[in-house]
């Protein structure tokens, strides 16, 4: 449905990338445009998995439950190697207007996913593609090759005060 698709990237230490990726999910099917929605490095269920389902979304999650502290294991770079090929096969078929690799840029920081790998998928997404690429500590390179980049700074957060994730507003 769109002539043409950009590279969008939503980056920084502040809440938010992932909301926003989901919000524009939600606009986009909204407008009738087939979404894929792939998540790096995350495992554990999040509330969007229920909504996707109900608004036929494609959703993919290819992480552990285990946070990665440290050196990835083998399973979490094995895990990474499989989201990689999935998200390729969505990018380059042509058959969707909007892919999300939620958290890819995270997942480039842990070493899970080698920035060249990002860089070629940015080139190799079907032209009419829009592909969405969230997580802390995108790379230069990255962002230099986006179209639209977005910093979340984070200014204040009630986790310094001791409030952890809650359902429906941060998981």
């Amino acid at each position: 449905m769109l002539k043409r698709g950009y590279v969008q990237v939503y980056t920084g230490n502040g809440k938010g990338k992932t909301t926003a990726a989901i919000g524009l999910t939600m606009r986009a099917s909204g407008a009738g445009l087939k979404v894929c929605f792939v998540q790096f490095i995350k495992g554990l269920y999040t509330s969007e998995m229920k909504i996707f389902e109900k608004l036929n979304i494609e959703f993919f999650q290819g992480g552990r439950p285990e946070f990665i502290i440290g050196k990835p294991t083998k399973e979490d770079i094995d895990a990474a190697k499989k989201t990689v090929e999935f998200a390729r096969g969505k990018l380059t078929s042509g058959d969707y207007d909007l892919v999300v690799l939620d958290e890819l840029n995270v997942a480039v920081y842990f070493g899970l996913v080698k920035e060249e790998e990002v860089l070629k998928l940015m080139d190799l997404r079907a032209k009419g593609t829009e592909l969405v690429i969230t997580g802390r500590y995108a790379t230069p390179k990255i962002m230099n090759k986006a179209d639209l980049v977005t910093e979340m700074r984070e200014i204040k957060h009630y986790y310094t005060a001791g409030v952890e994730e809650r359902v429906g507003i941060e998981r």
